[in-house]
């Protein structure tokens, strides 16, 4: 059973009720496990976002502090962006690549993907982050063989975050080089699903949530996972997330998890948020995340404030983002107008890092690699199923 049939087996429309219904005793008794060490379940999980919760907050950040710098220590991982293009055939309500959006589109030639690296090289960074817009007519696997071999040179960790593939295509993208893949359910709730994906594959969502799983079954080192706040019930999402989490966890134990949280920004076509979720729900959730799972990878983008990445960071981050660009060629080029979503943070990256020291945390700018790579074709690049 895929986690797609779990939990459309469950449904999550009570899963607001049933957080709200938490007592001051099950946040108490969250807390009691979580500092004994013992496991919590996902009742635990939904008092500790609970608003009973709401006056823990501060407790629950010191311990989520102690179990981050206790499990990674001082350091946090820095990561960059960069995008290949901004084409796409879906339809989705909330973003600027969005089909239906009329502006210049632009995917990037092997040579500006070159520039592009170089570029990324002179800012310090090795842990690339591949970003496209979902078109397989331009940006299909032909496509991204040439652009990750590229990319794979300049890349000490190379990640990726494209259109959905199938098992075989994600073994393939492992002997290119890939080490992490990024697939955001986006809403876990059936109906605002179809009503934010209009048209293109994107609207399969069995297909999508399906995605991890293949990724772990083609042997890639990490899986991120997330969903977008703001799009549904945040509630709701965020413990249909966190089940999703614990479906990883059982089915794929050797298979790290990174989990983000990407808050609904403004974008091309004037989007806005229709459930926003406030700063203080926001680092609540993520502290509850750190008490329930703390072997998980959490990161932060520029989608946030300053003000916020530097409070929560110390807190719970383990990866982050700085001086990043959302368009093709954003790097070594400067292309108007083709950006996914409005940059909050737009701080340089001297900037981010000294903030990073100044709480006592080192940024690190390269990722050891976990696997060794094998010749593309060879039995080792391609494990079974």
């Amino acid at each position: 059973m895929s986690f797609y049939d779990e939990i459309t087996a469950a449904g999550i429309a009570g899963y607001d009720a049933a957080v709200d219904a938490c007592t001051d005793g099950d946040v108490s008794r969250a807390l009691s496990k979580s500092r004994t060490g013992d496991s919590l379940d996902l009742g635990d999980f939904m008092a500790l976002i609970s608003p009973r919760a709401t006056p823990y907050l501060s407790d629950m950040a010191v311990l989520a502090e102690q179990y981050t710098r206790r499990r990674f220590g001082n350091t946090v991982s820095m990561y960059l962006p960069l995008y290949l293009s901004n084409l796409c055939l879906n339809n989705c309500r909330y973003c600027g690549f969005a089909a239906h959006n009329r502006f210049p589109r632009k995917f990037l030639t092997a040579e500006e993907t070159r520039l592009e690296c170089e570029a990324i090289r002179r800012m310090g960074y090795e842990n690339i982050l591949v970003v496209s817009g979902e078109d397989p007519r331009h940006c299909g696997m032909e496509y991204f063989r040439e652009q990750l071999r590229i990319v794979n040179q300049y890349a000490s960790y190379m990640s990726l975050e494209i259109q959905p593939l199938d098992t075989p295509e994600y073994r393939e993208m492992k002997s290119l080089g890939v080490d992490y893949v990024c697939v955001y359910q986006e809403t876990y709730d059936p109906e605002c699903y179809r009503e934010n994906h209009l048209s293109g594959k994107k609207r399969d969502m069995r297909y999508r949530m399906e995605t991890p799983e293949r990724v772990g079954d083609a042997g890639i080192d990490k899986v991120g996972l997330g969903a977008l706040l703001g799009l549904y019930r945040w509630k709701s999402d965020v413990v249909a997330l966190t089940r999703h989490l614990m479906y990883m966890r059982r089915h794929y134990p050797e298979t790290r998890l990174s989990i983000s949280f990407p808050r609904l920004r403004p974008a091309e076509g004037g989007f806005q948020p229709e459930y926003p979720l406030s700063d203080r729900q926001m680092i609540q959730c993520l502290c509850a995340w750190r008490l329930f799972d703390r072997e998980l990878e959490i990161s932060i983008s520029t989608r946030e404030s300053p003000r916020f990445r530097d409070v929560i960071t110390p807190v719970v981050i383990t990866s982050i983002s700085a001086g990043s660009s959302t368009q093709p060629g954003g790097y070594a080029a400067d292309h108007h107008d083709l950006s996914q979503f409005v940059i909050n943070d737009s701080r340089s990256v001297a900037e981010v890092s000294a903030a990073l020291r100044r709480h006592g945390l080192e940024p690190v700018f390269r990722e050891a690699r976990s696997q060794i790579l094998e010749p593309a074709g060879s039995e080792a690049a391609f494990p079974a199923a």
